[in-house]
């Protein structure tokens, strides 16, 4: 089950139905099933709380992940600060939803058992990033 919330942010349409679909298939082509997973959307400050209450960080994030899985099921919580994703879109040159996606699936990839903490992981994570938004955007057109 995947399920969608907004919390301390005005709720925008979102191709959900089309987004379940994409991330059903990631899941299984990296080997898991799904059990559970939260996308919650939210505002800096918000994600700025979270962060510094769960990982001691003091700074603004796009995402944060919480891994919950029980052996191969994913089980866990995506928040996604909005606003980091309209600014970092301006930032790449690229739409909002295509900076969304692209953090969305950041988020699972996590869960699947990506890091991005060394170089060699996040060109790998990158990778994988593109790979799969490539995967959606075909499916689209």
């Amino acid at each position: 089950m995947i399920s969608y919330n907004f919390l301390e942010i005005k709720v925008f349409d979102l191709d959900t139905t089309g987004i379940d679909i994409w991330l059903l298939n990631l899941i299984e082509k990296e080997g898991f099933k799904l059990s559970s997973l939260n996308f919650i959307f939210c505002s800096d400050d918000y994600l700025l709380r979270v962060n510094n209450t769960y990982l001691e960080h003091d700074y603004y994030t796009d995402v944060i992940t919480f891994d919950y899985n029980e052996s191969d099921f994913i089980i866990g919580d995506v928040y996604i600060s909005v606003d980091r994703v309209a600014d970092n879109a301006i930032s790449y040159n690229v739409s909002f939803l295509n900076e969304l996606l692209r953090v969305i699936v950041h988020g699972v990839l996590h869960l699947c058992g990506y890091k991005d903490k060394t170089q060699d992981e996040s060109l790998l994570m990158k990778s994988k990033e593109d790979f799969y938004l490539s995967v959606f955007v075909s499916r689209e057109t």
